[in-house]
């Protein structure tokens, strides 16, 4: 269980991290942050700059705390409300389905979030170093 939490946390939290990158610094492919906003904007999330910068902050910094294993409750809260989001402004609309633009994906992600917070981020995360690791 230790591995399998392990992978879980630094593969859902290293794509939200890069994510959040594309969005405020055009890493990995990205945007950045003024066609970000620019996007933002289109979708009715005014002032556009300041929603991309609380995506992309939120997206990166919930992501790098994720994969840390530390303060695991705050990053998959920040995570899930980033997802929530969303899918009421972008995904909601077009259903379920990811092959039609739909929210399959996000759900996905916000059920591995919360279930890290459940059986608690394992032993080999900064939490469990800390002696701080929480579950439930």
């Amino acid at each position: 269980m230790k591995i399998g939490r392990l992978l879980l946390r630094l593969t859902v939290g290293g794509f939200f991290f890069g994510h959040g990158t594309q969005k405020l610094f055009g890493w990995f492919g990205g945007n950045g942050l003024d066609a970000t906003a620019d996007g933002f904007e289109a979708l009715g999330l005014r002032p556009g700059k300041r929603n991309a910068i609380a995506a992309g902050v939120a997206e990166a910094g919930g992501g790098a705390l994720l994969a840390a294993g530390l303060a695991t409750p705050v990053a998959a809260s920040v995570l899930t409300a980033t997802m929530l989001t969303a899918i009421d402004s972008v995904h909601g609309k077009n259903g379920p389905w990811l092959s039609k633009g739909g929210y399959e994906y996000n759900v996905v992600l916000i059920a591995a979030a919360i279930a890290l917070v459940e059986v608690g981020p394992g032993g080999m995360s900064l939490d469990a170093a800390r002696g701080r690791e929480r579950s439930g």
